[in-house]
């Protein structure tokens, strides 16, 4: 099975290195967006597997943007992908019932782990 993904941060750069290397690992990025609104309509649009979010963004931030996404669907798999590392973030991510966590900056090892452990999902061997 093929997964699909959305990939969300205000950073196009981080978009792109991100989206090409799931892709690589054989993970179809279907929706690329640089806020929360962006999240929230790609989700609701292209119902993909796996949303890749980043926290702090302009207009519409990740957490709110998660909410958001979660009234959609509860059971929708999430991976923050943040910079963000205090307490009170992990709190909030933690309540919120997120898929996983990685942090920036991530690495390939990083990145394949929680698609692995964490998120459940067969990936290309690389």
């Amino acid at each position: 099975m093929v997964f699909s993904c959305i990939v969300v941060d205000d950073d196009p750069n981080t978009v792109e290195v991100f989206s090409d290397y799931l892709e690589i690992l054989g993970i179809k990025v279907i929706g690329r967006g640089a806020n929360g609104n962006d999240a929230i309509e790609l989700y609701k649009i292209l119902k993909p597997d796996v949303v890749f979010i980043d926290i702090m963004m302009p207009e519409t931030d990740g957490i709110l943007a998660i909410e958001m996404i979660q009234m959609f669907h509860k059971d929708a798999k999430i991976a923050a992908v943040t910079a963000d590392t205090s307490d009170e973030t992990a709190e909030i991510l933690d309540k919120l019932g997120i898929s996983a966590i990685i942090h920036k900056p991530f690495d390939p090892d990083t990145i394949k782990h929680v698609l692995r452990d964490e998120l459940q999902i067969k990936i290309e061997s690389n």
